[in-house]
């Protein structure tokens, strides 16, 4: 599936079926699936610019844009969802790096969690979502219609997806039912805490801006990708 971006045409990073067969909750549907390394399950598009003047920007305050695509689908009992991956510490502190979502069209459940604490939020086309230091994350397409979302993420890092794989998933696991069922991997797992997506004016991001026109216009705004200890 190719896009359309900054008059060029985007091929995508393909995330297979046969890339998360650690993390399907679904063994019984998983063993009847003949050809996984065939099976699509969605679409990355990383590293967009719209010019060459917005690249610089990019480069200068070493951010990286990227859109993914997640058509509807299901595997086996569960919603699909991605692999899910952790972040690692920003040199020289404990904070990791944190990472902020946006909803270009559909539904999407963003699944974070850490040792004590696990959050569900469900965001709208227009919401947008800060994944904070110190928590892992998975997002879950939990509708009928096709996901798109945008992702603005520091560059300077290499995303981890080793806890995740080790716990053969998230901490909850989504079904189509629309119920959540715990990882037996896990060890005391806290309950899901529902939370809304957060009101972002005070990094000027309110549900009428979009985060690439804002990156255009002033992206100082988000240094905080990179300096998460500077706003605490």
């Amino acid at each position: 599936m190719k896009i359309r971006f900054g008059g060029r045409i985007i091929e995508p990073s393909i995330r297979r079926l046969s890339d998360m067969l650690d993390v399907i909750y679904d063994r019984e549907w998983l063993a009847s699936v003949r050809n996984p390394e065939e099976v699509e399950l969605y679409y990355m598009y990383r590293d967009l610019a719209l010019s060459r003047d917005d690249r610089e920007v990019m480069v200068r305050e070493r951010l990286r844009y990227d859109i993914t695509i997640i058509p509807p689908m299901n595997l086996g009992r569960e919603f699909v969802k991605t692999k899910g991956h952790c972040h690692p510490p920003v040199p020289g502190n404990s904070f990791s790096y944190p990472e902020l979502y946006e909803v270009l069209e559909g539904n999407a459940h963003y699944l974070l969690q850490k040792e004590d604490d696990v959050i569900l939020v469900n965001a709208e086309k227009g919401d947008k979502v800060v994944i904070p230091p110190g928590y892992c994350h998975i997002t879950i397409n939990p509708s009928s219609r096709e996901l798109r979302m945008a992702n603005l993420v520091s560059s300077e890092f290499e995303s981890d997806y080793g806890p995740i794989i080790e716990k053969k998933g998230g901490a909850y696991l989504e079904l189509i039912d629309g119920s959540f069922v715990e990882n037996k991997n896990y060890d005391n797992l806290p309950g899901i805490r529902e939370l809304a997506p957060p009101d972002l004016d005070i990094f000027g991001l309110g549900e009428s801006r979009d985060i690439y026109a804002l990156l255009q216009e002033a992206p100082e705004r988000f240094r905080f990708l990179n300096a998460p200890q500077n706003y605490r």
